[in-house]
């Protein structure tokens, strides 16, 4: 159908047309959150051959999650504890959260890249010491290498750390005892 000397359709299509191809460039171009990956801080994989310093009190990293957060309990063979480590427990700097790393209940779970099982038992009954846990008794090394550290605090609050080499790997697995404080 034709006005005057211009064709009608083509007239109304034509901002039409405009008026979709925006939309859908508006719709694809939105369509996707913008999601930037955060890479992982890098973990050296060499040894260190002295032992580390325990942290001050003041500088001690921590596992734990918030406060908000309500930490639960589990009975176990060696006794009951916390499920999770309170805030300021000692860890060694280089040691990451290694939770698939073991079947049974812990309160935490460790792995630190290589690793000498005595010195980081040994920096971890200092660490507890600076900590006012007090050492039971240091076991070890055993048939298989690890390291058992069994250290008392206030009351009946018993915890036990091994380290253990696993491959590459030095894992260090603790049970915070329930009659401990958990935060």
């Amino acid at each position: 159908m034709h006005i005057g000397s211009r064709p009608i359709l083509p007239a109304l299509l034509i901002p039409a047309l405009a008026v979709l191809l925006t939309a859908c460039a508006a719709a694809s171009s939105s369509g996707t959150p913008d999601v930037t990956p955060s890479s992982p801080e890098p973990v050296s994989s060499a040894a260190s051959s002295t032992t580390p310093s325990p942290p001050s009190p003041s500088t001690e990293p921590s596992s734990a999650p918030s406060e908000a957060a309500q930490i639960t309990q589990t009975d176990t063979a060696w006794g009951r504890l916390w499920d999770d480590l309170p805030s300021g427990f000692p860890i060694p700097p280089e040691a990451t959260i290694a939770d698939d790393a073991t079947a049974e209940p812990v309160s935490g779970v460790f792995a630190i890249p290589g690793g000498d099982p005595a010195q980081i038992a040994t920096w971890m009954q200092a660490a507890l010491e600076t900590a006012t846990y007090s050492t039971e008794a240091l076991s070890g090394p055993l048939e298989d290498g690890s390291m058992v550290l069994d250290s008392t605090g206030e009351g009946d609050c018993r915890i036990q750390t091994v380290v253990a080499p696993a491959g590459g790997l030095t894992l260090l697995l603790v049970r915070y005892g329930a009659a401990c404080p958990n935060g």
